[in-house]
């Protein structure tokens, strides 16, 4: 197996991660299928099925203002305690951060498409 299969599947995997914890949620409905779309994007490069650069470019994007809009008006840190939410900006500093971590992994997938070279 060559690094970019790897390095796909290892932030899939993150992704579904992602996925899973978003069960408890309050609202999985929305989470899930966000988590769920990076989990698809990592895979289509895995199976090299993914599409041309740009679109993962367009997703990472996405993925930031998206983060960027859902950062907390006062930010109080992520943990408290055994994970438990103390305020809403709490809640909100998380989903911001992992928005930001599935552009991040976006941006990686722009770079492994490259790599693919098809």
């Amino acid at each position: 197996m060559n690094l970019t299969k790897i390095v796909s599947l290892l932030f899939a995997l993150l992704f579904v991660y992602f996925v899973v914890v978003q069960y408890n949620d309050p609202d999985p409905q929305v989470w899930m299928p966000i988590y769920g779309i990076a989990v698809a994007a990592c895979l289509s490069i895995y199976f090299e099925k993914a599409p041309r650069s740009y679109v993962f470019v367009v997703m990472a994007l996405a993925y930031f203002f998206a983060s960027y809009q859902q950062w907390p008006p006062q930010y109080e840190g992520v943990f408290w305690g055994e994970m438990k939410m103390r305020s809403i900006n709490i809640e909100l500093a998380r989903e911001s951060l992992g928005l930001a971590v599935s552009g991040v992994g976006m941006l990686v997938m722009a770079y492994l498409r490259t790599r693919l070279g098809k």
